[in-house]
């Protein structure tokens, strides 16, 4: 399977306005402190910001987590999540397949893409992706759940109601939804 992520205008804009945040920042970044260091400590602030309900405030240190370290997947999946949260669905897409540049094995970020994919009605992509997520971690219950939703979706409902015994054999609240409707099974918010 191939493990190249799509980038459209609105990733490199973010890649765009990400570089010249880092180049602003560098400028005038003072401290002893390695950049990697720092870069953990505001992506600490930003995932309890983030749990604690403070968008905005995550937001703002997700940012200079990157400004400090531009690779670093946990902030682009959280940025992802910030704007998953607030129905920016494109936003999020973005946002997570910036992490997947990063890191095209995290599943996490796959999951929650193939689950903004399906929201899109993009099916067939929720497919592929929730089945890369599997050969990732193949007891990963939502991964297997929201297969079968997009299978589902698909008219593929042999093979979504396989997937839905499976998802519910490892997780028994996983139950399968009436037809029309489901959403699919969100990960954890936000990782590191």
């Amino acid at each position: 399977m191939a493990s190249v992520v799509a980038v459209g205008p609105r990733v490199r804009f973010l890649r765009w306005l990400l570089l010249l945040t880092v180049a602003l920042t560098a400028c005038g970044s003072p401290g002893p402190s390695p950049a990697s260091e720092r870069a953990a400590e505001a992506l600490d602030r930003g995932i309890k910001a983030h749990a604690a309900g403070k968008p905005d405030e995550a937001t703002a240190a997700y940012f200079e987590t990157l400004a400090k370290d531009p690779t670093n997947k946990f902030a682009y999946y959280n940025l992802g999540q910030v704007a998953k949260a607030r129905g920016r669905l494109v936003t999020a897409e973005a946002y997570y397949r910036l992490a997947l540049e990063q890191d095209p094995k995290m599943a996490s970020a796959l999951l929650r893409l193939a689950a903004v994919r399906y929201e899109l009605n993009a099916y067939q992509e929720a497919v592929d992706l929730n089945r890369r997520v599997i050969a990732i971690e193949p007891n990963n219950a939502a991964a297997h759940f929201n297969l079968a939703l997009a299978l589902r979706a698909l008219g593929q409902n042999a093979e979504a109601q396989q997937e839905f015994a499976t998802a519910q054999g490892l997780d028994p609240s996983l139950v399968r939804p009436p037809a029309g409707s489901a959403t699919p099974v969100p990960s954890a918010s936000p990782v590191r």
